[in-house]
């Protein structure tokens, strides 16, 4: 319990650098960025490289995702609405590259930070929309009655339009840059989605485990939520789980190493969800295309 209390005690008080994807002063008088880092550059090489794979190769991926949802939207799930969203998302911050490249490696001004942070606040929300798409497939696998009797209500819209509200809410605030406490926000925000979503993916794999074949045929609903969960799993072990495993240890860097190395590590793996998301989601797709056809 002590360690438990550390540890949250510490996201609290460090969550204005986890907030902020980057300092409020990043620029040190005429410094750029990149001149702050010229002693160890690969990581922030590391990081730009995955922000081009997001510009090169997220941004037609979501693109297709949006055309095969709106081309298939008369055979469409109950989750479409929140990947729709989604991949709005990510499409909107997968086009940040220029002006955050002209600011790590040119501009010293402050000004292009506002900018670039209202942008970081709304990738910084991804994790709602995975939550709404986690908490769907488990009241269809776990309370299928329940799931059916909704199935066709309005509420997933208004669901979708709260999250976009309070998106753009935080976006601004996180804009703004000086709200008192306003780091705590997202703390809160990433460590419940997280929390949340293990969960759901938990409770949804132990019950297909459950109704795996040999046990008798597996429902075609629980087959798609079973894509769906492995979907999900993958984009939280991968891109979020490293900034949870890495901030807590932020005591034993160097600032410059935090700077340099760990921060950008933790927000490179965070940030190339807004590709990974819409590949696993066209990955998917083209199996299930298959499995119909026999």
């Amino acid at each position: 319990m002590e360690v438990l209390f550390n540890l949250s005690m510490f996201y609290i008080n460090s969550s204005l650098v986890f907030i902020s994807h980057r300092p409020l002063n990043s620029s040190i008088g005429d410094q750029t960025v990149y001149e702050q880092c010229t002693s160890m550059p690969a990581v922030l090489h590391f990081y730009l490289a995955l922000q081009f794979v997001n510009m090169f190769l997220g941004i037609p991926a979501n693109f297709m995702v949006l055309w095969l949802l709106y081309k298939n939207k008369s055979d469409s799930t109950t989750s479409n609405i929140f990947i729709l969203q989604l991949a709005v998302l990510d499409t909107f911050f997968c086009l940040i590259l220029p002006l955050e490249l002209a600011n790590i490696v040119h501009l010293t001004t402050s000004s292009t930070w506002y900018v670039l942070r209202f942008f970081y606040g709304v990738k910084d929300s991804s994790p709602l929309f995975l939550s709404c798409i986690c908490l769907d497939r488990y009241m269809a696998v776990l309370h299928p009655i329940t799931f059916t009797h909704l199935k066709d209500r309005c509420h997933r819209g208004v669901l979708a339009a709260i999250m976009w509200l309070v998106t753009l809410v935080y976006a601004i605030g996180k804009c703004v840059g000086n709200i008192v406490n306003f780091e705590k926000v997202f703390t809160v925000m990433i460590l419940t989605a997280f929390v949340f979503m293990v969960f759901c993916n938990v409770s949804i794999l132990f019950t297909l485990w459950q109704s795996r074949p040999g046990r008798g045929k597996v429902h075609p609903v629980k087959k798609r939520a079973f894509k769906m969960v492995l979907i999900i799993l993958a984009i939280i072990v991968f891109n979020y789980f490293p900034p949870v495993a890495l901030f807590p240890f932020q005591r034993y860097f160097s600032a410059d190493v935090y700077l340099c190395y760990i921060h950008y590590i933790a927000f490179g793996f965070m940030d190339i969800s807004s590709s990974i998301q819409p590949v696993l989601y066209l990955s998917r797709d083209k199996i299930q295309k298959p499995v119909g056809c026999c």
